[in-house]
């Protein structure tokens, strides 16, 4: 204890950690101590704060100066919203003091023992003593506004603090017990249940407990919300400006902190519900128990049944949980008092309907062609219906889906044949006619094929929200395995690509070489990474030729969007595009490799020597456009026919001073431009900004290329030359408005559009330290240099230096010993610092991903893939899904007639009438003509040739026999055309990673996988769960 007390007195929060850890290891009764409602010395440590308003009177701006700008006037507005939104908070906490926690302790008889009230409003009144001194601070902020204009500093101040993170951390991973013990106690005690009520009837607002209590929870991301909004209006170079991008961090990182855990304490709630479920003796119980299952997805889907025509039959609720090896679903059952509902949440009880082991879970989509199960032993089976599919009945095609519409469109392919014999036909004939030519016999082809695509989409939006799994079943009498259906319908087409996301990347994390893939370095020795780490998807060769020493030299992904991927590949490929890979041998040619992501592993597409070694590449998007057109793959059919200068382009930088601008795989990946270098210089770095393509040289000169008329480089001009020092330029880096390009260990800023140099700035003391990597986030950059293990992080506006991160002490734990670390790669993705080492080991550090600072917010993870030497690259691929993907049926049938009512979910495409009904009132057949008495001939007719005036162009008669959907709408059928109220819609993006070095090797000591295998050249890629 005297050890607890010096470590708390001398004020370091790891000291007081470590020193608590140590003295609970020896001393059992502190473990009582810290427990909700074992103790009343609880708020030992804490002051209570009175704010009283005869001493701090609530603040008031005083009227408004006059000559503001129109930014300080939106302070001024945003800071009276701050005041307000922290008023109203302290006054909730005080409510749920008062008008809750206070009767209850002092109730005679007693509704709610005293312990129970102590685990019910545990840590609230250190909560309400944390924002009292902040209200006190904030007042006088409020006070002297017009003057300081500053109040980053104080958010800094108060949220940083380990006591804040402390109280909040114990309150949300207590919030779940609390509201447990509420709800027992309104099912057991009348008397409180009649409290809660008449406590909310009394409130002025109506808002129950739990409506009060949740807000401890939410009060982190509205301060967020607010201080971005305040950033905003903060121009550069304001004092308050570095403050509030502070501030931002550090509410981000507690806001982050505390929504992991209470995302930990709701997955232990829902398996220690699902646990309460299933018999003590059952095995999946001692699953359960084992503590080595850990939720990853868990949602309430809609399990049905479909006759053989494809309508519904059935349709009931279940609770269906991923854990990490296991897929469990169960009928839900709410039992109880519903009154009580609106007091308090009620949890379901669950009777557990099966369970299987995650690599016996397949997802099957409607549609799919040469399944890799056996089709012989498919049993449909829903709550009774059952129906075995033979292979001889499917013709080795197994649809599991709508079968009319699969039906309707094997009918269309086989008139499509017919047509297509016809025009040949035609093709033959000696006479002219109007109506029976090559142009009409080619407008029917046409017509059939736009059916065709027409149908395929009703195919695809019967998959966006049914989630068909294959699952083991018993064994039939012969003793062969039995596998069946369920069918569920997902809420939304998020959820659907979240459930197939999920259980792609569950049964990756089952391989050897994730088992463990990371290593958390903490005090207790933990090695158990979060459930969100990027899994090791593969390891490919990085060149398809073994016979030549390549080595790597850089890497970009050109994303593009491919409309011809199924549902599910689009949840379980990589980002859709292509991922260039460019080395060779020093003084040597070099070698360019394309891979396909358009899958699980990717395929190389193609392969071309260049002449010299591959130093850098820079993916460059069409001009005006952060990313490709969605319709990417429609367009490239007429990519010929257009000039070169819309389509992305891939720049190569060479060893002997060649720049080569290469046009995207979907235009034939031809060589557009080529030019040398000043001096024939080796070209080091390539970045683009919207007006120059920027090259680093060896000689220390950077070479910007401006664009010309027709959008690309021009490169046969002479570049604008500017002498950035004696040292080769070893990165560059392009920011909003300007280029930082280093040199040795100095970094000049230059302004993007005047090419003129702002400022140089030491970005390492040691001059041999040169600069060597720089990546950005937020409103920081940071860097890695050529000797040492630190990497430094320096702020983009001001450029001071901000923090400063040894690598080598994060790199021990898994090869102790090694102290000379020297970092080879930088990348930053999606609130995580990529850093790979020489040693061929990579970190991951978190960092914030808003607008504020990136400083390292944790210890973060290191992992046990990696390779035989140094990292030699790390590289991000990013696909966007379309739009139209997140669409729902009813959101895509808004120009169509509306459904008839009824239970069926069923898509619209269903409830259309079966092809041949159509046939019989006639399809008429049309896809550009609307007429043919324009075209020359006569008109091939029994009846007479109407009055050529007798009608428009647009007019159909008899015997155009051209016209074929009857729709209103001629747009109609472009069903994935992107409407406006998608507009606001949250983006989904497919991340995945990508190392490059020498070989691959495992770092887990107790692991069978070699430990350092092959040394060619290898790429390693992980996939990151997709960002719903």
């Amino acid at each position: 204890m005297t050890q607890l007390m010096k470590a708390a007195r001398s004020g370091t929060k790891d000291g007081l950690e470590k020193t608590k850890i140590a003295v609970m290891r020896k001393v059992t009764f502190l473990h009582r101590k810290e427990a909700p409602g074992d103790s009343e010395e609880e708020d030992m440590g804490f002051l209570e704060v009175v704010v009283s308003d005869m001493k701090h009177p609530p603040p008031e701006l005083g009227p408004m100066p006059d000559g503001l700008s129109p930014q300080q006037v939106v302070r001024r507005h945003i800071l009276g919203s701050i005041v307000q939104s922290e008023t109203s908070y302290v006054d909730s906490l005080k409510r749920i003091l008062q008008d809750y926690r206070h009767p209850l302790m002092e109730m005679e008889p007693k509704a709610l023992s005293a312990r129970k009230c102590q685990v019910v409003f545990f840590r609230l009144k250190e909560i309400l003593h944390c924002h009292s001194m902040f209200q006190i601070a904030l007042f006088s902020r409020v006070a002297e506004w017009d003057a300081t204009e500053k109040i980053g500093d104080l958010f800094v101040a108060s949220f940083s603090k380990s006591m804040v993170l402390d109280v909040y951390s114990d309150y949300v991973n207590n919030f779940t017990n609390a509201m447990s013990v509420i709800k027992k106690a309104c099912l057991t005690k009348p008397m409180f249940l009649e409290f809660l009520k008449k406590r909310q009837m009394a409130s002025p607002d109506r808002v129950t407990l739990y409506g009060l209590m949740v807000k401890p929870i939410q009060r982190f991301p509205q301060f967020i919300l607010l201080l971005q909004d305040m950033l905003k209006n903060t121009p550069k170079g304001h004092p308050d400006r570095l403050s509030l991008q502070l501030a931002l961090t550090e509410l981000e990182t507690l806001a982050e902190k505390l929504n992991e855990q209470k995302r930990v304490a709701d997955q232990m709630a829902e398996i220690q519900q699902l646990t309460r479920s299933v018999s003590d003796r059952s095995s999946l119980n001692k699953l359960l128990n084992s503590g080595q299952h850990h939720l990853l997805l868990c949602e309430t889907l809609t399990e049905t049944v479909y006759g053989d025509r494809g309508q519904l039959i059935k349709s009931k609720e279940r609770r269906v949980f991923l854990l990490n090896d296991m897929l469990v679903c169960a009928n839900i059952n709410f039992k109880g008092q519903l009154e009580i509902s609106s007091l308090v949440p009620l949890g379901p009880k669950y009777v557990v309907k099966w369970n299987a082991a995650l690599p016996q879970v397949q997802v099957v989509e409607a549609g799919q062609e040469n399944s890799p199960y056996d089709k012989d032993n498919v049993v449909l089976q829903n709550a009774g219906a059952k129906k075995h599919v033979s292979s001889s009945q499917s013709s080795n095609k197994v649809y599991l889906g709508p079968p009319r519409l699969f039906q309707e469109l094997q009918d269309l392919q086989k008139d499509l044949a017919v047509v297509e014999q016809i025009t040949l036909l035609i093709s033959t004939l000696h006479g002219t006619y109007q109506n029976l030519n090559m142009t009409v016999a080619q407008d029917w082809c046409l017509a059939l094929q736009r059916m065709m695509r027409v149908k395929e989409e009703e195919i695809h939006s019967a998959n966006k929200c049914r989630l068909r799994l294959l699952l083991p079943g018993k064994t039939d009498k012969s003793g062969r395995p039995i596998s069946f259906m369920v069918v569920f319908i997902t809420p939304n087409p998020l959820s659907k690509i979240s459930w197939v996301n999920r259980l792609h990347l569950a049964k990756i994390g089952l391989r050897e070489e994730n088992q463990p893939g990371w290593r958390c370095p903490d005090e207790d020795k933990k090695s158990k990474a979060p459930f969100w780490c990027p899994i090791l998807a593969c390891r490919i060769p990085a060149f398809s030729s073994n016979a030549l020493d390549l080595q790597l030299g850089a890497v970009v992904h050109n994303p593009v969007q491919s409309s011809l991927l199924g549902f599910s590949a689009v949840s379980t490929s990589l980002p859709q595009g292509y991922l260039w890979v460019g080395g060779g041998q020093e003084g040597a040619g070099g070698q360019v490799e394309i891979f396909s992501l358009n899958r699980s592993v990717p395929r190389t597409v193609k392969s071309f020597p260049v002449a010299s070694q591959v130093l850098c590449m820079e993916y460059v998007p069409e001009k005006g456009q952060e990313e490709p057109e969605q319709e990417k793959a429609e367009d490239s059919r007429s990519a010929a026919d257009q000039p070169p200068a819309p389509h992305p382009t891939v720049c190569l930088g060479l060893q002997d001073g060649s720049i080569l601008l290469y046009g995207s795989v979907d235009t034939g990946t031809q060589c557009l431009l080529t030019c040398r270098s000043p001096g024939r210089q080796p070209v080091l770095c390539l970045k683009h900004s919207p007006e120059y393509l920027f090259a680093g040289l060896q000689n220390g000169t950077l070479a910007a290329y401006a664009r010309n008329n027709g959008g690309l480089w021009d490169l046969e001009a002479p570049p604008t030359c500017l002498e950035v020092g004696t040292g080769p330029v070893r990165t560059l880096l392009t920011l909003d408005d300007t280029v930082w390009a280093s040199c040795a260990n100095q970094v000049t800023v230059l302004d993007a559009a005047t090419l003129q140099a702002q400022q140089t700035f030491e970005a390492h003391p040691e001059e041999e330290a040169s600069v060597t990597h720089m990546t950005k986030a937020g409103s920081g950059v940071w860097m890695a240099f050529s000797s040492g293990s630190s990497i430094l992080l320096f702020h983009t506006e001001t450029l001071e230096h901000l923090q400063e991160i040894n690598i080598a002490t994060r790199t021990t734990f898994v090869l102790p010993g090694q102290k000379n670390v020297r970092v080879t790669s930088l990348l930053i993705c999606q609130g995580l610092l990529w850093v790979g080492t020489d040693q061929g080991i990579i970190v991951l550090l978190p960092v914030p991903r808003l607008e504020g600072i990136p400083k390292i917010t944790g210890k973060g993870m290191v992992s046990l893939n990696g390779h035989c030497g140094p990292v030699e690259f790390l590289a991000v691929a990013v696909s966007t899904l379309a739009p139209d993907v997140l669409k729902n049926d009813k959101e895509e049938e808004g120009g169509q007639e509306e459904r008839p009512d009824g239970p069926s979910p069923e898509p619209s495409a269903l409830d259309k009438p079966p092809a041949r009904e159509m046939r019989k009132k006639g399809i008429l057949l049309q896809y550009r003509l609307h007429s043919t008495s324009h075209l020359p001939g006569q008109l091939l007719s029994v009846k007479e040739a109407p009055p050529a005036s007798g009608g428009t162009a647009l007019e159909h008669s008899e015997e155009d026999g051209t016209i074929y959907e009857m729709a209103d709408d001629p747009d109609v059928w472009v069903r994935s055309r992107p409407c406006a109220r998608d507009a606001h819609r949250k983006e989904i993006s497919s991340v995945a990673i990508i190392s490059g070095g020498r070989g691959y090797r495992n770092f887990n000591p107790g692991s069978k996988l070699p430990a350092c295998s092959e040394t060619d050249s290898t790429l390693l890629i992980w996939q990151v769960p997709l960002m719903l």
